[in-house]
């Protein structure tokens, strides 16, 4: 329902709204990323009335494609539906910021229930270890990653989230993940209902379009629309890839 999911109620609020779950690989001759790790198949079956079109590892092989292949995952937070198969990544170096990764290993996180059930406490540990064999890259901020692939801190839905944008034949695409769950929150100034800090969402909105500059792509976290707006990955079954750029 729509009032679960938006910070604002209004007159749609018993409205239903359905949510989609992404992850994205950005693709170069040099890289394979991918960004965010969605959520694992023993996840999804405690997740009542989740949908599950199989885990990201399942993705990859319907694109021809192998955990060892990955050489960077890039995690825009840490909540359960974006940690999901970070264990299965062998050799990938994690990006998150540092903010983040504090925030979900101090003190406070533990003490807010709401958090309990939006953390993998297993998929950081993971994290975690990656850090202790050299794969885990802090970042502080803003970050070019690669040529063309950069990483901005915004901050709003959690202590450290970022937004990852990437330079195509298309223009500019910002995948912003959580930052903008769907169109509606960026375009219509309306934060979704869990955030970290008010305030950051809305200067979340204000990066987002910046970063766009003006002629780029926006593509929301969660939302259903964006298979709609771009062309179908027939490579991957049942229409539930797309390709952007």
């Amino acid at each position: 329902m729509r009032g679960n999911l938006f910070h604002q109620r209004d007159e749609r609020s018993t409205e239903s709204q359905t949510v989609a779950y992404y992850v994205w690989l950005a693709l170069s001759k040099n890289n394979t990323v991918l960004i965010d790790a969605g959520i694992s198949a023993a996840t999804a079956e405690s997740v009542d009335g989740l949908d599950y079109h199989g885990s990201p590892i399942d993705l990859l092989g319907e694109l021809g494609l192998t955990p060892d292949d990955i050489g960077t995952c890039i995690l825009t937070h840490l909540h359960y539906d974006h940690t999901g198969v970070v264990a299965e990544l062998p050799i990938a170096r994690y990006v998150v910021q540092r903010r983040e990764l504090e925030y979900w290993t101090g003190p406070w996180a533990a003490r807010i229930t709401r958090e309990h059930w939006l953390h993998s406490r297993a998929d950081t540990e993971h994290i975690e270890t990656a850090d202790r064999g050299s794969r885990l890259d802090l970042v502080d901020g803003d970050l070019d990653l690669f040529p063309g692939l950069s990483v901005h801190a915004v901050g709003g839905h959690t202590a450290g989230m970022q937004v990852v944008r990437v330079d195509t034949d298309r223009g500019p695409v910002v995948l912003a993940s959580d930052a903008s769950h769907f169109y509606e929150n960026f375009e219509d100034d309306s934060p979704f209902a869990i955030l970290h800090a008010l305030p950051d969402m809305y200067g979340a909105f204000d990066r987002i379009r910046q970063l766009a500059a003006g002629s780029g792509t926006v593509v929301p976290g969660h939302d259903p629309l964006v298979l709609d707006r771009f062309a179908a990955l027939t490579d991957v079954p049942g229409a539930h890839a797309v390709i952007i750029g």
